[in-house]
């Protein structure tokens, strides 16, 4: 048996190098061909994972009530799974909240709260979600940003991490004599192409991924494949035609264009990032005309990325893999497009926090349903692995998604956590955000020593679901404010789901 194995294995690999040869594949290629041969194969008929990362991705879709957003192909994904509409992020920014998502631990226990710290400098032994099915028999792959750009981690892929060459998008801004100190030197923040799609990087992105299925379908092994698109990401670049998609002044702004009345001035920035580029007009509040442009942008590359979504989920189908595959498709923050009078993300408000996140397991009796159950994403660690039946880690600070999945009745978390980090003069604050079914609470407290409080913030969402008052001085407030301050000092630990009960019968 052993033999036959082998031979049809080496016979497998034979056919695969030549195919791989006359493709003319990069050395990684090669490489990812001799790991699926040699890959020790998985029993049963344990699941593929299909595990798709959105850079900057808010839950405006069409799947999540939004209207005017064109993103026919994830909606369609939605009609498979379920679309989770309370989801939230650990840390409104990239390599925090994936670092949390990637490890299933916490910004606290990963100490990641910056885009340069590696998560193995505080965890040198975690294993790691790709890591996890590594070890478990699965292939495992990465094309694109999964973990933050210079952070990869190559204990968590069979194979060397590949990208695109095609351009991510931004371009040097013409050199300016006359400009000031310190002034940008990139280009505009938005801007249609005339390319095709896979002249920018998410274009090919979706090409090597649809390159790459065919390929983990001859394996011996299970697959886990991620695919990492970067759009909708400064700069809001993609080809003519998704701009078309728009009529600009069926573009709403903002409803809130301020900051949140009564909230600390550190609360919300009003947004460095968008001011790197070239061209973007002096002041907190961006004149309307303007503003409308920056989200014609970021509109139109949601729906660029939406189409590149959708041809991987399309050769996934030709495969013939779809039924044997969790998809999980996943935004690692939110993203203010205006309100509050700021943009991007950085911040602990509903805007940065709340992130789209849609699973499609086979057979789950949730298909094709929506959850409002308060979820997080370092939940997506233990719902996989649980998924595909394997045990939990210990490490895991999360909790499986699969009873929601299944339908069962379930008395679920209290509360999703996040939080982020602000230098407000020589203080070093953590404020600590604490989303419940109806409020959110946030607590500014030294870093070092959490019982110095240097402010609070409360919001109720009954009332005020955008966020534009601070009600946490309010003398009506007191007994509310009791309440949850306790609530948040027992943490996510203390919000844990209290008891799963069996399925629901029809």
């Amino acid at each position: 048996m052993a033999s036959q194995l082998r031979h049809e294995s080496t016979d497998w690999f034979g056919q695969l190098a030549t195919r791989i040869f006359r493709m003319n594949l990069n050395k990684a290629a090669c490489l990812m061909i001799l790991c699926l041969a040699t890959a020790p194969a998985t029993a049963g008929e344990k699941p593929n994972v299909l595990f798709i990362a959105v850079d900057d991705l808010r839950p405006e879709l069409g799947c999540f009530a939004a209207p005017v957003v064109k993103t026919p192909n994830i909606d369609r994904l939605a009609k498979s799974g379920m679309v989770f509409n309370r989801a939230y992020c650990q840390q409104a920014v990239c390599s925090p909240s994936r670092s949390s998502l990637l490890t299933g631990a916490r910004p606290d226990t990963t100490r990641v709260w910056d885009l340069s710290t590696h998560f193995r400098k505080a965890m040198p032994d975690v294993v790691t979600l790709p890591q996890f099915f590594k070890v478990n028999g699965y292939v495992t792959q990465s094309i694109g940003k999964i973990f933050h750009h210079g952070i990869d981690d190559t204990a968590s892929w069979s194979v060397p991490s590949t990208f695109p060459k095609a351009p991510h998008g931004a371009e040097r801004a013409p050199v300016d004599p006359s400009a000031e100190a310190g002034a940008s030197k990139r280009g505009p923040a938005f801007r249609a192409t005339a390319g095709d799609d896979n002249s920018l990087h998410d274009g090919e992105l979706a090409d090597m991924a649809v390159a790459a299925l065919p390929l983990l379908k001859k394996s011996p092994s299970r697959f886990f494949l991620a695919v990492g698109f970067i759009r909708p990401h400064l700069p809001f670049i993609s080809p003519q035609k998704y701009w078309d998609l728009y009529d600009p002044q069926a573009i709403p702004l903002a409803p809130n264009p301020f900051p949140s009345h009564g909230a600390p001035s550190y609360a919300i920035v009003p947004g460095g990032e968008l001011r790197s580029y070239g061209g973007v007009p002096v002041g907190r509040q961006l004149p309307d005309d303007y503003a409308r442009q920056l989200k014609h942008g970021y509109l139109a590359a949601v729906s660029y990325v939406d189409a590149q979504i959708g041809r991987v989920i399309d050769a996934l189908e030709r495969e013939g893999l779809r039924e044997n595959t969790i998809i999980v498709l996943w935004g690692d923050h939110g993203w203010k497009l205006g309100e509050h009078g700021a943009w991007a993300k950085h911040s602990n408000v509903e805007n940065d926090t709340r992130v789209p996140l849609l699973i499609c397991a086979p057979g789950m009796a949730s298909n094709g349903k929506r959850s409002d159950a308060l979820v997080e994403l370092v939940d997506v660690y233990p719902t996989l692995a649980d998924l595909a039946g394997l045990p939990l880690p210990n490490h895991l600070e999360g909790t499986s998604l699969k009873p929601l999945l299944e339908g069962r009745q379930i008395e679920w978390k209290s509360a999703a956590f996040s939080q982020y980090p602000r230098k407000v003069g020589k203080q070093n604050l953590m404020g600590y955000s604490m989303r419940t079914d109806r409020y959110r609470l946030t607590r500014w407290v030294n870093r070092d020593d959490h019982t110095k409080v240097a402010s609070v913030e409360l919001y109720d969402h009954s009332k005020d679901p955008l966020e534009n008052e601070n009600i946490a001085e309010d003398p009506t407030s007191e007994e509310i404010l009791t309440t949850l301050t306790a609530q948040w000092t027992a943490g996510w630990r203390g919000a844990a789901p209290k008891a799963v009960l069996p399925p629901k019968t029809r």
